[in-house]
């Protein structure tokens, strides 16, 4: 290991190192994405280079900023969300159109250039980024801007979702449309996560016209809206966000993702009763469900999923215990 990292560092020095092939595989939930692993040595390569860039980046991102970032993060992005409901009458949410299939490297490329001006550190996420390019040529289709040419095509775009790289460069990608939104329309109330955002008002017409400004910026980072789920709606009606539908005063398991997790611990329980998986791992799967779902209100959701499932004797203390009953006494 430490000569193969030895080997990689003077590839790097030497401005000769080449990312190598991906490993590819799909998962459906919440929908069908194509999953891309770099090699192990690639993977290195992005942390070691993510350290160097990342503070640069982090001085100039929005704090509304939560996806991919130390001390933000999906749970953090839903408090701030309730926060914003709970203070302004109208949301407008909205999502992008196959965003990283859709980021086009001449654009992201330039984004990064506006805070990294060493030539070799420019020169290893070039390689990166074309490395990745056709990764998810398939998961991409052709949309057309004001003044393109057929050549429009051809312009190189794509990041794998899965990179840690990827998922840091959607962000500096986005970063001038949260400026967009923050300063030019005068939006003090707007978060992002990923390419899930949503701004709160209180005028919906201001909405509707934020909601015409955003397709037209968005179009010069060749990105489009989703525009079906981009409404303008009432707080209280609820907001659809990262799994939860969020109010002014509780929030609620989205409906999908509760038949997804019922057959998903059906599945680990069917498994552990036969012997195939072990009591520590299912109790993991099963607590890991449960420190996502704490954050809405869901103790009557989670003893009606949990309640069917009854633990093996000797696994914990008492005679087959449910797993709610089990875990009743730590419940939250």
């Amino acid at each position: 290991m430490a000569d193969r990292l030895v080997q990689l560092r003077e590839e790097l020095l030497n401005g000769v190192y080449a990312p190598g092939p991906y490993t590819h595989f799909f998962i459906h939930e919440p929908k069908r994405r194509k999953i891309s692993a770099a090699r192990f040595r690639d993977r290195v390569v992005h942390h070691a280079l993510c350290a160097v860039i990342e503070p640069r980046f982090e001085r100039v991102f929005i704090p509304d900023s939560y996806a991919n970032r130390i001390g933000k993060g999906s749970h953090r992005a839903i408090d701030r969300l309730q926060s914003f409901a709970r203070r302004y009458p109208y949301v407008l949410r909205g999502d992008l159109r196959q965003h990283f299939a859709s980021i086009d490297h001449a654009i992201l490329l330039d984004s990064l250039r506006t805070q990294i001006a060493e030539p070799d550190i420019m020169h290893l996420i070039e390689s990166i980024v074309a490395g990745g390019s056709d990764v998810l040529r398939e998961q991409y289709d052709m949309v057309w801007f004001p003044g393109d040419d057929l050549l429009a095509a051809c312009r190189p775009r794509g990041l794998p979702i899965g990179n840690l790289t990827s998922q840091f460069w959607s962000n500096c990608y986005l970063h001038p449309f949260d400026l967009f939104v923050k300063r030019e329309l005068g939006c003090r109330a707007y978060l992002r996560y990923v390419d899930d955002f949503a701004l709160f008002s209180d005028s919906k017409a201001t909405l509707w016209a934020c909601k015409e400004a955003i397709r037209e910026r968005l179009a010069t980072l060749r990105q489009t809206l989703h525009e079906r789920s981009a409404q303008v709606t009432p707080t209280e009606h609820g907001i659809p966000w990262l799994g939860f539908v969020v109010f002014p005063d509780h929030r609620l398991v989205k409906a999908r993702k509760v038949r997804y997790a019922t057959h998903r611990l059906g599945e680990r329980y069917a498994a552990y009763q036969s012997g195939a998986l072990s009591f520590a791992e299912f109790d993991a799967g099963v607590r890991g469900w449960i420190n996502h779902v704490r954050h809405a209100d869901s103790w009557g959701l989670r003893r009606h999923v949990l309640a069917p499932l009854l633990l093996k004797p000797g696994d914990v203390p008492g005679r087959r215990p449910t797993v709610a009953a089990a875990l009743s006494p730590r419940g939250e």
